[in-house]
């Protein structure tokens, strides 16, 4: 069994059988899809890219669990001045930061980065094994998805995804974008890449629930998931 911590409607979930896990765990969930004044598009569509930062609201131990109660990116690293990249669901546990471009010393636009990263793109950061997030979302069709992912990784590690409370993937090795060329040493947190294909997951028409687990050594950004109809 994956050294993880699973929400408290989750673990109760594993104890019915497995043909009922799926329903029982749409029908209990206490999670609602992520909106506020600028998004309020509901559940995020499938196909399509689908954002860490707009996991589901809910709180601790429903939406999300995180190892500390404060928002090391809204309102820590970005000053809480009231801009809206910079508050980003400041009062909530889970690390957010967003994607920095022209800067005296270049961030997220830096010439280590495999991919070059949508300009004030929000992301999930800081994390650690333990940390989970939900994230609702709304699938066209029934079948299998295949997911790309936008990431950086200054040490690698692994995640991995639930679907319905259920473990979808197993261990997911994410590999590390650390580059010993850059002489910028917190940069090594900004050298973005994806993942090609990084998972499959087979996903019911309709309402979803995702869940990604942080599993190993965390210090990764996870930026969002690019999913496409497999075949």
């Amino acid at each position: 069994m994956n050294p993880r911590m699973l929400p408290l409607c989750l673990t109760a979930a594993l104890m019915l059988p497995a043909n009922a896990l799926p329903q029982s765990f749409l029908s209990t969930y206490k999670g609602l899809p992520y909106r506020d004044t600028r998004y309020q598009d509901g559940p995020q569509k499938i196909p399509g890219r689908v954002l860490c930062a707009y996991y589901d609201l809910g709180g601790e131990g429903v939406a999300y669990h995180d190892t500390d109660p404060q928002n090391h990116g809204s309102g820590e690293l970005n000053p809480a001045d009231g801009n809206y990249l910079n508050e980003f669901r400041i009062h909530e546990g889970v690390d957010i930061s967003y994607t920095k471009f022209d800067r005296k010393v270049p961030i997220d636009d830096n010439p280590f980065n495999k991919v070059v990263p949508p300009r004030d793109l929000l992301y999930v950061g800081w994390t650690q094994p333990g940390e989970w997030f939900n994230i609702t979302v709304d699938a066209e069709r029934e079948g299998t998805y295949d997911a790309d992912s936008l990431y950086t990784s200054n040490r690698g590690g692994t995640i991995s995804i639930d679907v319905n409370g259920k473990d979808a993937t197993g261990p997911l090795q994410i590999p590390t974008t650390n580059d010993p060329a850059d002489p910028v040493a917190w940069r090594q947190w900004h050298h973005w890449n994806i993942a090609s294909q990084l998972f499959k997951v087979a996903l019911s028409k309709g309402r979803n629930v995702l869940t990604v687990h942080i599993l190993t050594a965390g210090n990764m950004n996870l930026a969002y998931f690019d999913f496409k109809q497999g075949h």
